[in-house]
């Protein structure tokens, strides 16, 4: 009878840690790393001409509440940045990226060395950027 009681009792010690050590929420993860593959891009280019970047968002996990924005922002030289659906983004402005696989089309308008930074930012607050550099055509001409 002895060892049946404290049987008992090791029983509810036991079950009533468990009760006090659940949660009835679910822990939903909100925040997951993501990054910004593109394809090779041509680094050589010349006043006027566009300059093709194909994109894509790779997120190590998906939450249908991640929203995600992209901006620019040049520091050499000077240029245009459009995404495909023919957006054209003003440096350090904020706009939906509501797809994963997309493309920007880097217009030069200059005849200098040219580097922009493009940003994706999600609602969490992570970032990410790439940077892409190119070289006039003009510049190795004259070397």
């Amino acid at each position: 009878m002895k060892k049946m009681k404290g049987f008992l009792m090791l029983a509810l010690a036991a079950v009533g840690t468990l009760l006090t050590a659940c949660d009835d929420e679910l822990d939903v993860k909100q925040a997951y790393a993501f990054r910004l593959e593109t394809m090779p891009v041509q680094t050589r280019i010349v006043r006027g001409e566009t300059a093709e970047i194909r994109c894509t968002l790779v997120r190590a996990g998906k939450y249908d509440g991640a929203r995600y924005t992209i901006r620019y922002f040049q520091p050499d030289g000077k240029g245009e940045l459009r995404m495909d659906d023919g957006t054209l983004f003003l440096p350090n402005d904020r706009y939906p990226l509501t797809r994963e696989v997309f493309r920007l089309y880097y217009t030069s308008r200059s005849d200098d060395r040219q580097v922009i930074d493009v940003y994706i930012e999600d609602n969490m607050g992570q970032i990410t950027q790439n940077t892409f550099s190119f070289q006039n055509e003009r510049e190795e001409d004259d070397e």
